[in-house]
């Protein structure tokens, strides 16, 4: 048996033991499933490999390695499903974007074998040694490498988006899983590649694809080691990652190994070379994982201090850094998840909880971290006396409070919140969170890199930044209830107007209703009783449509129209009016895009409110023309006018009006059509001086 059969057999009993051994032995979710999956692909493609190196006969070679590309076609959907998964807490959210690309990772390879049903793999002699036999790749087998080489680059950047994600203790837990996974694919990407560029494959770069996943076993094997569990949950962002480490690791071992096979070929060829090739991987490898050290990372942060008389903190990029970070969120979850991992960056600490009270201030529950899930939390919080113990003591002490270092009984209880997840990780320290004289939590902080002490600076800078993310905290809370103050008053007014007109509604109906038995014989009550009720059910409808308006977004049809026209048209809602005189000033227009029905509600709204605020012998002045770009609609009226107070504050607001029948939606409705229609409206009035609306339309085209 030589040596390429020993190893093939070994990277099968590990890649299969390794793939059961996670579902068996852990909860089963889609990403155990996954793992599980595409580790027994691996497996059973290294065991075909093994069975075709045994042979000597080509045409089984040629079988056995075919059969090994049928197990390879598996790898994209399992994995690009592994990716998307893995230590996502918002897992169901990326699958929901994803599910057709993992639909088409599983099926596109097999669609392409049943297509080129017998066209994968054909054979190239070179010499007469069999074990040096080049395959070549028929147009199945050349699509196939294709497919793997860009789903193991979309692998790895999922599995890095992952990775740059979480902070502190959960990427110390993830890292050599998402290595071990860099590792396989980023060969695979390889040797896919080479195969693409000499359309065949050669089979001493089997050894590298073996070699690859033997390593890429073990260096996973250390992580559940390790850790001792596959728990993990971090909360990926959606958008597109830049400056991508995939991208730069894949590029330089492409392009190293792309010149150094270049130089082969024109060599003449080299036997050692998939074992001179394994060698540039394994410290390829060795390199990446100097630079995901967060030990290294401090080391060097040290070094470059020390040297170059750096302070130990940059204040202002911090601060720059601190309120960018966390300025954009509005919800005190996302606001708790920005600051564990700012402060576990900032001061190289790889478990970072915030606790918040509840809101009677009895007892606490954890909002973000960077080591602790809810579920394991609720196991640790303390209840009772030791709960009270812990927030009267950090209520009176503000200061950050090492905790291994205090021999009060509130600090034990304190610390069994925060277990350490290293025997030299360093003292743990509690820090409370406190604004405007509010208790809001606290924040924990342990497992520092290199067991580096919290100094006097680290203290001060701490408790800035716990003081800073409480007034945030504060600012959320303060607007929540400001909102929640502000959607009660809208439905205790909205309540008001229908309850006022609902009454009057009822009243109506209630006097008919005690008069139907008496009169009932009566045709000319009846009918009048009859007119009542279709009244009474046309205002009720008329008043829910009007309401509607409130939660409905305006949909315009534009059509290229004469406003002129479609002004005179709804002004005739003031003709036959005793008492007024209408005045129309029409000047000369572009024909303008804009939705005739909606233009017509807003000129009968102005039109109407202008004839509701006249007395007797009251004048209403409607007058058109262009201004600049702009097609203006002027309504005038000389009636009571309004106070600028009521302009500025309610006259565009729902359910806020000055006419005694009025429910304050009109000029609300009438704000949104314009704006719809990209204008605007302004208002002149005064008490006793009248009132002037202008409506702005712009004359270019709308697009639709």
């Amino acid at each position: 048996m030589n040596a390429s059969v020993i190893l093939a057999l070994s990277s099968a009993v590990l890649a299969i033991m390794l793939g059961l051994a996670i579902p068996l032995f852990s909860k089963r979710t889609i990403a155990r499933w996954a793992f599980a999956g595409g580790m027994v692909a691996f497996g059973v493609e290294a065991i075909f490999s093994a069975v075709a190196a045994v042979n000597l006969i080509p045409e089984r070679i040629l079988f056995w390695r075919s059969l090994g590309l049928v197990a390879a076609s598996f790898f994209p959907g399992f994995w690009i499903l592994f990716s998307l998964t893995y230590a996502r807490g918002n897992a169901a959210e990326f699958l929901e974007r994803w599910r057709i690309v993992i639909a088409g990772a599983f099926a596109v390879p097999l669609l392409n074998m049943l297509v080129f049903s017998g066209d994968l793999l054909r054979p190239l002699p070179s010499g007469t040694d069999p074990a040096r036999w080049m395959i070549g790749l028929d147009s199945a087998g050349m699509f196939l490498k294709m497919f793997l080489v860009v789903s193991s680059v979309l692998i790895l950047m999922n599995l890095e988006r992952t990775f740059r994600s979480a902070v502190g203790t959960m990427r110390w837990r993830i890292k050599f899983v998402i290595l071990g996974l860099g590792l396989i694919f980023a060969v695979r990407g390889y040797t896919s590649s080479q195969s693409l560029l000499f359309h065949a494959v050669d089979p001493g770069f089997k050894a590298i694809d073996l070699g690859a996943l033997f390593l890429g076993c073990l260096v996973m094997i250390r992580s559940l080691l390790r850790v001792g569990h596959f728990e993990v949950t971090v909360y990926p962002s959606h958008a597109i990652l830049q400056n991508s480490i995939t991208i730069m690791l894949s590029g330089v071992y492409f392009l190293t190994i792309g010149m150094f096979a270049n130089y082969v070929s024109r060599a003449g060829g080299t036997t050692d070379f998939p074992l001179k090739a394994l060698g540039m991987l394994v410290l390829l490898v060795l390199f990446t994982m100097v630079l995901l050290s967060d030990r290294v990372r401090l080391y060097l942060r040290r070094l470059y201090a020390r040297y170059f008389q750096r302070p130990l903190h940059d204040y202002r990029t911090v601060w720059r850094t601190f309120t960018e970070g966390t300025a954009s969120h509005v919800e005190e979850t996302a606001l708790c998840r920005a600051v564990v991992k700012l402060v576990s960056d900032l001061f190289q600490v790889l478990s970072v909880n915030i606790w918040l009270v509840n809101p009677q201030g009895q007892t606490f529950s954890l909002a973000a971290s960077t080591s602790l899930n809810q579920a394991s939390s609720a196991y640790l919080v303390p209840e009772g006396a030791d709960a009270d113990e812990i927030l009267r003591a950090l209520r009176a002490n503000p200061e950050p409070v090492d905790l291994d270092s205090s021999r009060e009984h509130w600090a034990s209880a304190l610390r069994r919140c925060h277990p350490g997840e290293f025997r030299k990780g360093g003292n743990r320290v509690c820090v409370p969170m406190i604004a405007r004289g509010e208790f809001l939590g606290f924040m924990t902080l342990g497992d520092r890199v290199g067991a580096v002490a919290f100094s006097l600076q680290d203290y001060d800078l701490l408790k800035c930044v716990a003081e800073q993310a409480a007034a945030s905290m504060l600012n959320i809370l303060l607007s929540q209830q400001l909102l929640r103050a502000k959607e009660l008053e809208a439905f205790q007014t909205m309540s008001a107007f229908f309850v006022h007109d609902l009454k009057n509604t009822a009243s109506t109906l209630s006097l008919m209703l005690q008069n139907l038995p008496i009169h009932f014989d009566n045709p000319a009550f009846r009918e009048d009783a009859l007119r009542a009720v279709g009244k009474t059910v046309n205002h009720i409808n008329s008043l829910i449509s009007r309401l509607s308006m409130l939660r409905q977004s305006v949909t315009l049809k534009l059509v290229e129209s004469d406003l002129n026209q479609v002004i005179q048209e709804a002004a005739k809602c003031l003709d036959g009016a005793p008492n007024l005189t209408v005045l129309h000033e029409f000047g000369e227009l572009p024909r303008i895009q804009v939705d005739p029905e909606q233009i017509n509600k807003v000129v009968v709204n102005l039109a109407l409110n202008a004839k509701e605020a006249l007395g007797p012998g009251g004048q209403v002045r409607i007058c058109t023309r262009q201004e600049n770009s702009w097609a203006v609609l002027a309504v005038a009226d000389n009636g009571c006018g309004m106070p600028a107070e009521f302009i500025h504050r309610s006259l565009f607001r729902p359910f806020q009006t000055t006419k005694k029948h009025g429910i304050g939606i009109g000029m609300f409705q009438c704000k949104m059509i314009v704006e719809a229609h990209r204008g605007r409206i302004e208002v002149e009035s005064a008490p006793g001086k009248g009132t002037t609306f202008r409506v702005f339309l712009p004359i270019q085209r709308i697009a639709k």
